[in-house]
């Protein structure tokens, strides 16, 4: 026998073991359960499924009220509600990863995205408080406290803390939080060997492998309609999203109107009044939700053209825009998204 048949012969129980396993895992794969959970977190509702023997919804609870605790503007003992009101508090490592995560992309993008930014969008009616509409005075004023390089996190004895150059700065990471949130439950989820599963919360989502129809994830992007009630959910395209994070953010469903004048809910940081051109919505995609969640909001301050230089400098980064084109909606998405539109 050659010295090459004796190789073969060794060779043949090792593809054997291989194939064997391989059957096996597949088979694994078959039979287990994909398991379905959905609750409110962060003032919205979330939807989880993943494929693993057990249920897991306490323990996706549990992570997702850590980073209520953290970042939730609703909750009054939170980390950053206590920031806010200048209380002492110690920054976790939850906190200290959105900020960090926040202040990069504000400077990526030119202070597009900030979250210093609540005070005016109290101020013109959209957030915790509706006031009348505010004047030149009023904005003025308010851009003293507003900015995200008057903020600093610093550490001092081995403690994260928060530095504002005026006390009356306050900081709101809802811009984020949901998106940290998802990459939160997505990490946990790894953490535990599941390796098929989506993520949504508040319609940011993270998808991973394959879904219980054994195809890529299909996650719709709705069509922007003048709906502030949000009764309609027609969708503009559906994505086939694998191993990606997407977040969405519109002007579409969160507006008034005073006299004839349509007020949409993205402020710009830099001149303090709501953004005034034609992107209806931005989708964003990339590896992190937080990461999608914050270019998204920057993308509609910025408007199209601003949108596409990030993009330009930002591999990692792929949009689907809507925009308004003399009244009729038209799309722009990047070309690297084409294979994943659904056919």
């Amino acid at each position: 026998m050659t010295n090459h048949n004796k190789r073969l012969l060794w060779q043949i129980p090792f593809l054997i073991l291989l194939i064997v396993g391989t059957v096996l895992i597949i088979r694994q794969q078959h039979n287990t359960p994909y398991q379905k959970c959905a609750g409110a977190i962060f003032g919205t509702t979330y939807h989880i499924t993943y494929q693993y023997d057990d249920d897991l919804q306490p323990e996706l609870e549990a992570k997702m009220k850590e980073v209520d605790n953290a970042l939730s503007m609703f909750n009054k003992e939170s980390i950053i509600s206590r920031v806010n009101n200048n209380q002492p508090v110690a920054l976790n490592p939850m906190f200290v990863e959105v900020y960090q995560q926040a202040q990069q992309i504000s400077e990526d993008t030119d202070g597009a995205f900030d979250i210093t930014v609540g005070p005016l969008v109290n101020a013109w009616g959209f957030g915790f408080k509706h006031e009348q509409m505010p004047d030149k005075h009023a904005v003025d004023s308010l851009m003293a406290i507003v900015g995200y390089q008057k903020v600093k996190c610093e550490k001092a004895n081995g403690q994260w803390k928060i530095v504002k150059r005026d006390p009356r700065i306050t900081l709101d990471c809802s811009a984020i939080a949901k998106g940290y949130g998802v990459d939160v439950v997505a990490r946990l989820l790894e953490e535990k060997g599941i390796t098929n599963y989506m993520v949504e919360i508040g319609g940011e989502v993270v998808t991973h492998g394959i879904s219980e129809k054994r195809v890529p994830w299909k996650i719709g992007v709705t069509k922007p309609t003048d709906d502030p009630l949000q009764e309609g959910n027609e969708l503009q395209t559906v994505l086939n999203l694998t191993d990606k994070a997407m977040a969405t953010s519109g002007n579409y469903r969160n507006f008034y109107y005073k006299g004839k004048r349509k007020y949409a809910h993205t402020i710009d940081p830099k001149t303090g009044h709501p953004v005034q051109h034609n992107i209806l919505s931005a989708t964003v995609l990339t590896s992190h939700c937080m990461r999608a969640d914050a270019y998204a909001t920057a993308f509609m301050v910025m408007g199209f053209e601003g949108a596409k230089k990030v993009l330009e400098r930002n591999p990692d980064l792929m949009a689907y825009i809507i925009y308004d084109d003399k009244g009729e909606a038209k799309v722009w998405y990047s070309p690297s998204l084409k294979d994943k539109i659904a056919k």
